[in-house]
């Protein structure tokens, strides 16, 4: 740690000079009250290892909102853009970019000390890191028009730094819920794209492809958190338990949606967003049928993820056997499609549609 070895020489450096002026017992008090000066001084070496981890762990004071640590370590920190950050958040970006502004000067006025918390304070702290690992996994699902489908490094840098939270805080339900979360997610990663790199539907895709100990590993995990909070589930745990009932599913048609949509019934008390709703909408229509699907997503805000509420509408539709309007929900859905790579995939579903 090269600030500890600073201090270290400092310290050694003003015993010698002291002691150079003389034995006189007043000099060597002097040099006994300085050395023990020094030593409170020294900086204790960070329970937080990894460089980009301590940052965010910084970052994230609780003097802040925790929407405002969140966007600021996406921003500074990760490196995403405003137009990222905002879209990952499910604010419009002039928003985002206002948050943005408030938050650093907040810091400012405030004066907010930007130190490297203690490992007493990383508790208080670790709602934010979190939501911080979590987004950046998330961002891969909203990059940008163009980009690459699936962001492997995005996937694997928020892995390991949801491995080093879990290694970190390994009582802490949420770390353990978010590590959870990510491991069943990621598991299916190879089966979201085709040999020809297009996107592929979860119900289409191979699962085969798909990482069996991961899978395994996941669930074990979210095991340990929900044990670890006594059965009183997080969001982290409810999406992984989500992300469970997927990943264990033997089969499309073997998936358990009656647990998903209550899941989704819990995930909405506690975590409500547009993209819950949605999700729970989609889950209805398994359950209950397209009409109680189209039914509930009509009652969701379609600007967070406008192409995949036009998708979803366009999929109850089809089975409702409206196909004139089936295909105006395609076409609303590929028009607000966010990627190429998403455009492309509701192209295909539309020719298969005719």
């Amino acid at each position: 740690d090269p600030a500890a070895w600073l201090y270290v020489a400092a310290r050694r450096k003003a015993l010698d000079v002291v002691r150079r002026e003389g034995a006189r017992a007043d000099k060597e008090a002097g040099a006994t009250a300085l050395a023990a000066q020094l030593e409170r001084e020294l900086p204790k070496p960070s329970v937080v290892r990894d460089d980009l981890l301590r940052l965010i762990f910084t970052c994230c004071h609780p003097a802040l909102d925790l929407d405002a640590r969140v966007a600021l370590a996406l921003r500074t920190l990760c490196g995403l853009p405003t137009t990222e950050v905002a879209r990952v958040l499910l604010v419009p970006e002039a928003t985002m970019a206002k948050r943005l502004t408030r938050a650093k000067k907040k810091i400012a006025v405030a004066q907010i000390p930007f130190r490297i918390p203690d490992a007493a304070d990383l508790p208080g702290r670790v709602s934010g890191v979190c939501a911080v690992i979590h987004l950046v996994y998330t961002a891969w699902h909203a990059a940008g028009a163009g980009a690459d489908p699936v962001r492997a490094d995005l996937c694997e840098e928020a892995l390991r730094l949801g491995r080093l939270v879990a290694e970190l805080l390994p009582d802490e339900p949420s770390a353990l819920g978010l590590l959870a979360l990510l491991l069943l997610t990621d598991a299916r990663r190879a089966g979201r794209l085709d040999e020809r790199g297009e996107l592929v539907l979860l119900a289409d895709q191979d699962r085969t492809r798909w990482d069996r100990d991961a899978i395994a590993e996941g669930v074990a995990l979210l095991d340990r958190s929900l044990e670890a909070s006594g059965g009183v589930a997080d969001p982290y745990q409810l999406q992984a338990a989500i992300a469970a009932c997927h990943a264990t599913a033997p089969s499309a048609e073997a998936t358990d949606w009656a647990e998903i949509h209550r899941l989704y019934g819990l995930l909405g008390d506690v975590y409500p967003n547009p993209v819950v709703a949605l999700n729970a909408a989609v889950a209805r229509a398994e359950v209950d049928g397209p009409a109680a699907g189209l039914a509930a997503l009509d009652g969701v805000d379609e600007a967070a993820r406008a192409h995949l509420w036009h998708a979803a509408r366009a999929e109850m539709l089809h089975r409702l056997e409206r196909h004139d309007e089936a295909r105006a929900a395609l076409d609303a859905a590929r028009r607000t499609a966010p990627t190429d790579a998403d455009r492309r995939l509701l192209e295909r579903r539309a020719a298969a549609r005719g």
